[in-house]
């Protein structure tokens, strides 16, 4: 969503009109995110505040996933405050876990740091007991209206080493999580186009199941990263206002 949709919650210039277009031509969609500022509905209103149609189930979020995965595990969050509606399916635990589940990020006055030294700390300390790590993404930055900002995979990075731990990544690139979305929509993954402004997890990742890919040049877009990768999507559009036309033009 962000890069593609909007970037900061600022909508992307055609971006509603171009959801409408792609329903129109006969699309099913699925709204996939890494996003750990937002709840799912938070995201989905969002959404619509800027002229998007789109139900609530549309939106596939990383710690909707986790609680798939993660369903009778004692689980230490650090995510932030507003992801916590999207994780009460899961037992949450302050000390004794079966799992560390980093989440995003950022600061706010609710919360404080959510990778403050001692949050980060008493997660080293469940990981040395046994407890194993999880993740929602490793993204390592992300595109704001005020630049690019460090993103939690610096953080996932750390206590790996720490820890001597490998995380187990639930959204975005996880193959799992791009199943998930083409399962959600009966659709066979070669038959399906993933659209984003990641080259790494939206593009490689989506590969990863077979999937079809445009990359957007809006976002985290960088044309020095995507002439120097041998990753290749099927297409590259200016924008996602060019890509139902885009994709009538290339089915």
């Amino acid at each position: 969503m962000d890069g593609v949709l909007h970037v900061s919650g600022e909508p992307i210039p055609g971006a509603a009109d171009a959801v409408r277009l792609l329903r129109e031509n006969g699309h099913r969609l699925r709204f996939v995110t890494n996003t750990t500022v937002r709840s799912r509905a938070q995201l989905a209103t969002m959404l619509r505040s800027h002229g998007l149609e789109l139900e609530d189930d549309e939106v596939q979020t990383a710690a909707r996933a986790a609680v798939n995965v993660l369903q009778g595990k004692r689980v230490l969050a650090l995510t932030m405050q507003a992801l916590i509606s999207d994780l009460e399916d899961l037992e949450l635990v302050g000390e004794g876990a079966d799992a560390v589940l980093l989440g995003g990020a950022d600061e706010t006055p609710e919360t404080g740091l959510v990778f403050s030294y001692m949050n980060l700390a008493r997660a080293f300390g469940e990981l040395e007991l046994g407890a194993e790590l999880y993740c929602l993404h490793r993204n390592r930055w992300w595109q704001t209206t005020r630049g690019p900002m460090l993103d939690s995979g610096a953080f996932v990075a750390g206590l790996e080493y720490a820890a001597n731990a490998e995380a187990k990544v639930l959204g975005k690139p996880s193959p799992q999580y791009f199943a998930a979305a083409c399962e959600a929509l009966d659709a066979d993954p070669t038959m399906t186009w993933m659209v984003g402004d990641d080259l790494e997890s939206d593009i490689a990742g989506a590969q990863g199941v077979g999937m079809r890919t445009v990359l957007l040049r809006t976002g985290k877009f960088r044309p020095d990263v995507v002439e120097a990768s041998r990753t290749r999507p099927d297409g590259i559009v200016s924008s996602i206002a060019h890509l139902p036309e885009w994709l009538e033009e290339h089915l």
